[in-house]
């Protein structure tokens, strides 16, 4: 039978700092007695991997998919370098304190310490509470011994630039630039498929025996990209209809798509998967006669070999429109 667009039983994550977002704003009903801070919508990460939730494929992982259906789920020059593990990973963090800070390593780093891929993301900020902030990068030019310094006396955050955070900021994060999401957040992140991290400062619940996670100051100090950017907030062109890009490298192309009235999304040139991320409202996806719903929150798979996507808005919609080039 052919594949049709996958939708996936979410991954819920217990987090120190989780919040209520998940269930206020997206009306999703995890675990009420835990503090979920992620939600995996999409993940190929061995021991979390996503099972899908619709159709006649349900009850199946994504490796399996991709095992059997190869290029035709992926794209063909995807499948040719990762096989059967999904190359992306997405996530929803609902964040009621303020993470960590931390830094990932790049491909090589990671392949030579961990076995795995590095971690370049990117977040869109879906819901914030006012005053929120995102913590990212550096405010001016630090060294490795600057670092080493502030990280034993607790003054590494005099040195972190701050941004403040509001529903449709984007925010790129290559490898090695260090960053922390702030509370009252709920933040669609995108990245590859690797779960290397290393936490550099956690606001001091390292120093609380209940709270305190490993630090991986050490290993962050090779990695980190010590030089400040003129500005760490993607600036973009929003519209009211129609296509803008919001990050593009080599890991994963993502653009936000607006529409109030049906559009087509031609995909026949492209060798690749798509992911649509729905960031407000809602909308029918209709493709190769097969029809499937899509609302804030939610994470929709399209096959590689689908050749276009009619998007029927319910009024309106905005999704994140993911895919590898």
């Amino acid at each position: 039978m052919e594949l049709y667009p996958l939708k996936f039983k979410p991954i819920y994550k217990e987090r120190i700092w989780g919040g209520e977002k998940l269930k206020s704003v997206i009306k999703r009903h995890p675990e009420n007695d835990k503090k979920i801070g992620e939600s995996w919508e999409l993940s190929s990460v061995e021991g979390d991997l996503s099972i899908v939730a619709n159709g006649f494929l349900e009850g199946n992982d994504i490796r399996e998919l991709t095992e059997i259906y190869m290029g035709d789920l992926v794209g063909e020059k995807i499948y040719e370098k990762f096989g059967i593990e999904f190359p992306l990973l997405f996530k929803l963090i609902d964040s009621a304190e303020r993470l960590s800070v931390q830094v990932h390593p790049n491909d090589d780093f990671a392949l030579e310490r961990h076995r795995a891929y590095g971690k370049t993301e990117m977040w869109y900020v879906l819901d914030a509470d006012e005053n929120s902030r995102i913590y990212v990068g550096f405010n001016r030019r630090i060294d490795s011994d600057e670092f080493r310094t502030r990280t034993a006396n607790g003054s590494l955050t005099e040195v972190i630039n701050v941004e403040d955070a509001k529903p449709g900021d984007v925010f790129f994060l290559p490898a090695g630039r260090i960053h922390a999401i702030g509370e009252g957040l709920l933040i669609a992140e995108i990245q590859q498929t690797s779960d290397v991290t290393y936490r550099i400062y956690d606001w001091g619940r390292e120093n609380n025996p209940a709270t305190a996670r490993e630090m991986h100051t050490e290993l962050a100090e090779d990695v980190i990209d010590y030089e400040p950017c003129r500005t760490y907030k993607t600036r973009y062109a929003a519209k009211t209809e129609g296509v803008s890009e919001l990050a593009k490298c080599s890991y994963f192309t993502v653009n936000l798509l607006s529409a109030s009235k049906p559009t087509e999304r031609d995909y026949s040139a492209l060798d690749s998967f798509v992911v649509y991320m729905c960031a407000e409202g809602a909308a029918l996806l209709e493709c190769d006669g097969i029809t499937e719903s899509i609302s804030k929150g939610e994470t929709v798979l399209i096959p590689a070999l689908t050749d276009s996507v009619n998007i029927v808005p319910e009024p309106s919609a905005k999704l994140l429109e993911v895919y590898v080039e």
